[in-house]
């Protein structure tokens, strides 16, 4: 496949909800901005990997299963997810804790998606790039409705909590929880995945429980941030 129309099939599911997320900011952040924490996300995947191809082999050692119900080991599911939410974290903390543009608690969410965003992206590109174009249509369509949109759920609840730490003046312990519920929805979303390949039914609807809960927290944020600009 063509590297034109692996970078347009890559970057489309991003880029496509990345627009509908910037729509939740009132107060738009700068376009530079948002490319370079994006740029900045697509990045992090490559340190995700590495850490991932290191822990891989010592992390099958380590049997966690829930009897019963599924009898694989998920360690590696659970792994992955908490590495590349405190990844993801990570690179877009390190590009955004000190900037101007950071001046709005909401504006966590903001890059936290964006970056989050571009993590997905990436892994789109290299997948569209190294499939060879077999089926590749239907497996961006679900990336689309899937692993791309995960990833920007994810990060916004990581960025959700963020935004109530600097309200609350508790930064550390708020993103701390937030980077548990992120790596713990992650990772449920993966098993599902895994559980019910053929049968994809179970992990949309926890994508859309989660979506439902991450636009009312984009709502409850802008809502406190008017009433305390009104307030003011």
């Amino acid at each position: 496949m063509g590297v034109l129309i692996a970078f347009v099939l890559g970057f489309a599911p991003g880029l496509l909800w990345l627009a509908f997320f910037l729509k939740e900011d009132v107060h738009p952040e700068p376009r530079k901005m948002i490319a370079r924490v994006f740029i900045i996300g697509m990045l992090s995947t490559f340190a995700a990997l590495f850490v991932e191809l290191i822990i891989n082999e010592p992390m099958k050692g380590v049997v966690f299963s829930i009897p019963g119900i599924i009898n694989d080991n998920l360690s590696t599911f659970i792994a992955f997810a908490v590495i590349e939410e405190i990844i993801k974290f990570y690179f877009v903390w390190r590009i955004i804790h000190k900037s101007p543009y950071f001046d709005e608690p909401i504006d966590a969410m903001i890059y936290m998606v964006t970056g989050a965003l571009g993590f997905a992206t990436a892994e789109n590109f290299f997948l569209v790039l190294s499939s060879g174009g077999d089926g590749i249509f239907t497996v961006i369509l679900m990336r689309f409705i899937g692993a791309t949109l995960l990833h920007a759920l994810s990060s916004a609840v990581v960025g959700y909590m963020w935004a109530w730490g600097i309200k609350r003046r508790k930064i550390p312990s708020y993103i701390g929880w937030g980077l548990i519920l992120a790596s713990l929805a992650h990772a449920v979303f993966n098993i599902l995945v895994f559980k019910f390949n053929s049968f994809l039914i179970y992990p949309t609807v926890f994508l859309g429980v989660v979506g439902f809960i991450v636009l009312y927290d984009f709502e409850k944020l802008r809502d406190v941030e008017e009433r305390e600009v009104i307030s003011n």
